[in-house]
């Protein structure tokens, strides 16, 4: 492998480690070669949705042609023979799966093939490809069979999920599933820790794991301990020796790897949020770094009489190349919106020129004031044409932009969800609430009866005093009367009930919002976004359950909620469980992976967190990514199976 410049910094993000793994597999399984002017090699690439997820966030369709893929086609789709052209196959090592390739492989629909498993194939599977490729004479076309140890989605370079395909499967329903058998539970920590350990291997690192005792964050963590310590004694074999490591590694100190679980703080997922990629991913469609928006939507009404237009889907990408992207992801709302404005004046600041020079430029070379204003203006030009792809480029994100936030405002509107932030934030910092939660309930102009029931679930889990069965009963009235399904409540009442007897319950810190002066640049009228009515509301750093974990854990600081946190070292060559950390310093680098699902606000809260830390790196991972309307659903579906067995 290449070795990479040690800097202080982590080597590399994972982002990075996963995309050139992906393009040494598109190369052959070679590392591509830098600057060569050779043509690649045309190939075609074949991938299963699994695969198809993992590619899709790291690298474009003009990525992967310039890498010489002609055609990229899912494994169980109708494929034309292709004689003369090799297949990289990139696919999970499923029986359906195997069977396909054995089917490709008697159809001799290619000319050679390349078979990478995402996750390792078992000897059986290995087998009944071996036997089938004998069967088909294709023995020589079999070039080589990889395990690239890729089972994971990787969104931001500090954000990683496990999988998008059959995420019920490992859902915070099937986990908490009341009714779960040992050998359901069994599978889907198998399921988590196969892709925990694909992450490592990509990562060339093995962590300390903490985790805390008597849930499913705690299976993973014997498991995945267990998993990488088989793999550490096994020398010959071991992912993590040899030249891989070198190139991958740390800045000399292992990761800390945090496993949390759900549980610990319910009222997050529920929560209504102020940030951009966080309201995209609660208001929006949203999945694996792209939006879905029907466009037309909400346009002027069509004349009379004329058929309504048709709504087109639109798909924006929202990547790790778009400045805008990473410079505003993470601010609050009316932020972005101003400064969505701002480029846009910008934008057409530069337009303008152009046209200017252009004008300019057609004057008529008589008089002796045009010609040396030409000559002049010949240079002024060329930069500015020279700059059109760029400004072209510019153009399409403000647009991107523009049309994403005008969404999400219409929603913020519409729906009110200024006033429901800055009311559950209080509610979560155990603040004075100037207006009563019944009010809002009852209020038919705020919110949709989900954002109502969200409210209120989040005044259930962070109260203290539990409200009185009469109280409740005139919330349960007011809520049914706004149109809102009670199920949630239920499953939560128990949850409450269950955790009030394992712990203290979460503690959101101090939050506070500060509502600022009116928006100056939005707030005029020549506007692309009418804020009128929408508060602007400026958060102070506060760290939620999870990053407070991962501080006490990272910080080596002793606080009674992480105290008993059971201590892996998989490279201690006797398993000895203690609880009594070796290490005594801090950690510079960290994985939190949160258990039963994870959301967007959480991993905003610790890149503000690490932010504030000079020098640490934290990344967040979960097992799924879901948003609220999402995460009440299997709330609401825990609820509906058998909650006595609690």
């Amino acid at each position: 492998a290449p070795s990479l410049p040690t800097t202080s910094k982590m080597a590399a993000s994972v982002r990075e480690k996963q995309t050139v793994a992906l393009k040494r597999m598109l190369n052959f399984n070679a590392p591509p070669l830098k600057n060569t002017a050779a043509e690649p090699v045309w190939k075609v690439l074949i991938y299963d949705r699994f695969g198809q997820d993992i590619i899709s966030p790291l690298l474009s369709v003009k990525e992967l042609r310039d890498m010489g893929i002609t055609l990229h086609l899912l494994l169980h789709s109708d494929r034309d023979p292709i004689p003369d052209v090799p297949a990289i196959y990139f696919v999970m090592p499923t029986e359906e799966n195997i069977d396909r390739i054995c089917q490709d492989l008697r159809n001799q629909l290619y000319e050679s093939y390349y078979l990478n498993f995402i996750s390792a194939i078992s000897r059986s599977k290995l087998e009944d490809i071996a036997s089938a490729a004998l069967a088909a004479n294709a023995v020589s076309q079999v070039t080589k069979v990889f395990d690239q140890y890729l089972n994971f989605i990787t969104l931001e370079d500090d954000m990683f999920i496990l999988c998008h395909q059959n995420k019920e499967l490992i859902s915070y329903h099937a986990i908490n599933r009341p009714d779960i058998q040992d050998t359901d539970m069994d599978a889907i920590m198998d399921t988590i820790v196969d892709s925990l350990f694909c992450f490592f291997v990509t990562l060339g690192a093995v962590p300390i794991i903490r985790c805390p005792r008597g849930n499913a964050a705690e299976m993973v963590a014997v498991k995945l301990d267990k998993k990488l310590r088989e793999n550490l004694r096994d020398a010959r074999n071991s992912l993590f020796t040899g030249d891989s490591m070198a190139a991958g590694q740390f800045s000399f100190q292992r990761p800390l790897f945090v496993l949390a679980d759900r549980n610990v703080d319910m009222a997050t997922p529920l929560h209504h949020t102020w940030t951009y990629q966080a309201l995209i991913h609660d208001v929006l469609d949203f999945h694996l770094n792209r939006v879905m928006m029907e466009e037309g939507a909400g346009a002027e009404p069509s004349p009379a009489g004329a058929r309504p237009k048709k709504k087109s889907r639109k798909t924006y990408d929202l990547t790790a190349a778009d400045k805008f992207w990473q410079k505003h992801k993470g601010s609050p709302f009316p932020e972005v919106a101003e400064s969505v404005q701002e480029e846009l004046d910008t934008y057409r600041a530069q337009e303008d020129e152009v046209k200017r020079l252009k004008s300019i430029m057609g004057l008529e070379g008589e008089d002796e004031g045009a010609i040396s204003m030409l000559s002049d203006n010949t240079a002024k030009l060329t930069s500015a044409v020279s700059s059109l792809p760029e400004l072209l480029e510019k153009k399409r994100l403000i647009d991107l932009h523009t049309n994403v936030a005008t969404a999400v405002l219409d929603h913020i509107k519409s729906r009110k969800l200024d006033v429901y932030f800055e009311y559950e934030e209080k509610l979560m910092s155990k603040s004075t609430l100037d207006k009563s939660l019944l009010d809002i309930i009852s209020d038919p102009d705020a919110g949709t009866p989900e954002d109502k029931m969200r409210l209120f679930l989040i005044y259930y889990i962070t109260t203290q005093q539990a409200p009185t069965e009469s109280d409740l009963e005139q919330y349960k009235k007011a809520l049914l009367d706004a149109g809102c399904d009670l199920s949630p409540l239920t499953y939560i009442k128990q949850w409450k009930a269950f955790t009030k007897m394992a712990s203290t319950p979460a503690n959101y810190g101090n939050s506070g919002v500060k509502p600022m002066g009116l928006f100056s640049r939005v707030m005029n009228t020549g506007s692309q976004f009418v804020m009128e009515g929408v508060k602007n509301l400026v958060l102070k750093q506060h760290n939620l359950p999870v990053t407070r974990i991962l501080d006490n854990l990272m910080e080596m600081k002793s606080h009674p909620e992480t105290d008993d946190y059971r201590y892996f070292d998989p490279k201690m060559l006797r398993g000895s469980e203690s609880s009594i950390p070796r290490n005594k310093n801090p950690f510079q680098e960290a994985i939190v992976f949160v258990v039963g699902g994870g959301n967007y606000i959480e991993y905003q809260n610790l890149v503000d967190y690490t932010k504030s830390k000079q020098g640490k790196k934290v990344v967040y991972g979960c097992s799924e990514l879901f948003n609220s309307a999402q995460f009440i659903k299997q709330v609401r579906a825990a609820d509906c199976s058998d909650m006595m067995l609690l």
